[in-house]
């Protein structure tokens, strides 16, 4: 038999034994349909991570991406998916191409995961050459079953193709990469999740991420593109609407609005960073309103508590007003954008608003 580079990058078929290829999955010999035609089949369920009324996110054992510009709350959407993970005490196995560990731990710490469950739960890898390097592909197959990890996310894909000598736009080296890499580990049954770039240019970006058409094709999950409305710094409250753009099992778009491009918006993900070491992340249902729906009721009341209290921090703010917290985040980010209050903590009272805040 040739001595070929398989695209799974596992060993040619001359290395395997007699048993090892009796006892191999053989992909191509007919699918027994009994329990298909029996009625017994059950569609894929979206079991990790949680919108914020409980909706999940990711489907066990298939891959999905989350694409958006430099900032846009890709990483934080998939750390908060983790955070969701460790609660429950499930484990996390987080491949990173682009950061360090000092970061991304930062940042899972902010969000308020427990030392504990980082530490027992939660394998961060670092990779630095090739998964076809020696003993690579061994050293995370033991890491994933000693954990067995209900979500593992490769952050980086651009960064992760040219360490495989892949190129990004060539749609071969995609389909190649997919099979070498995520592919392989969602086989093992984590939902696997691959954070990835928009094209700059908005006009031109549509429903993919770099890459073109083909790597949406090759997704048997979903993908998510988040187009960031607020930006997220510490102090204030960023915001990134979350659009759902392939649903391959269908069971996620259900839960969506029909927005623009035949994209459906998913959730809205709002993080209000109160301090380096201290963020909420909250990924909030979509809302079927007016596009000139405005809160003036609890814009009214934020302003009014601002008015009687003077500079307050968002956590005071929110207190002192009545009404759903989500609900007011929104009019909060509204007067600011308005230029009624400051954008920076302690939140000000700029100029006077002439909604009432006590009429309901």
């Amino acid at each position: 038999m040739t001595d070929y580079a398989r695209a799974d990058g596992l060993p040619p078929m001359d290395d395997y034994g007699d048993e090892e290829l009796r006892s191999a999955r053989r992909s191509w010999q007919r699918v027994d349909l009994t329990d298909v035609l029996a009625g017994h089949y059950t569609p894929p369920a979206p079991t990790v991570g949680a919108r914020s009324d409980g909706v999940g996110l990711f489907y066990p054992e298939r891959l999905h991406t989350i694409a958006s510009e430099s900032e846009g709350g890709k990483t934080w959407l998939a750390l908060a998916s983790a955070r969701v993970e460790l609660d429950v005490g499930n484990a996390v196995v987080y491949m990173d191409f682009e950061d360090d560990e000092g970061g991304i731990v930062g940042r899972l710490l902010a969000l308020g995961a427990s030392r504990d469950s980082i530490r027992d739960r939660f394998a961060y890898i670092r990779p630095e050459e090739s998964i076809r390097a020696l003993g690579n592909r061994e050293d995370l197959e033991q890491v994933l079953g000693d954990l067995r990890p209900t979500l593992a996310v490769l952050d980086g894909v651009t960064e992760a193709m040219a360490m495989h000598s892949l190129e990004m736009k060539d749609n071969t080296d995609i389909a190649v990469f997919g099979a070498l890499l995520p592919k392989w580990i969602a086989s093992s049954g984590p939902a696997t999740v691959a954070l990835d770039h928009v094209v700059k240019d908005r006009e031109q970006r549509g429903r993919y991420a770099i890459g073109g058409v083909h790597k949406l094709n090759g997704l048997n999950g979903a993908a998510y593109v988040l187009e960031n409305r607020t930006p997220f710094t510490i102090g204030t409250v960023g915001r990134s609407t979350v659009y759902v753009t392939k649903d391959r099992p269908g069971q996620i778009r259900r839960h969506t609005l029909p927005a623009s491009d035949r994209r459906h918006w998913f959730a809205d993900l709002v993080m209000t960073s109160h301090n380096e070491a201290f963020v909420e992340v909250d990924l909030t249902p979509p809302v079927d309103k007016p596009e000139d729906f405005r809160p003036t009721i609890l814009m009214g009341r934020i302003a009014a508590a601002l008015a009687e209290h003077g500079p307050l921090s968002q956590r005071r703010l929110m207190a002192a007003a009545k009404g759903n917290s989500g609900s007011k985040r929104d009019a909060l980010e509204l007067l600011i954008l308005d230029g009624y209050v400051s954008e920076k903590t302690p939140h000000e009272l700029l100029k006077p608003h002439l909604d009432g805040g006590d009429s309901q």
